[in-house]
């Protein structure tokens, strides 16, 4: 996604299980193998980061 993607939005690369079948592999973008998931910001599962992006985004608008 050269252009990027909204926070919220799911990367166009995952299945429906919302997995990465890049991971691992070398056509994985250097951005996902760079990223350091936080707590802060990730939560402990995929419901509790989509809130916290949520609050985040909603804290952040311009």
């Amino acid at each position: 996604m050269p252009a990027g993607k909204p926070a919220g939005i799911a990367c166009v690369n995952l299945d429906d299980a919302f997995s990465c079948p890049l991971f691992g592999r070398p056509e994985r973008p250097d951005l996902c193998a760079q990223f350091k998931p936080e707590l802060s910001v990730c939560g402990d599962s995929r419901e509790h980061a989509m809130q916290l992006i949520e609050l985040l985004e909603i804290a952040t608008e311009a």
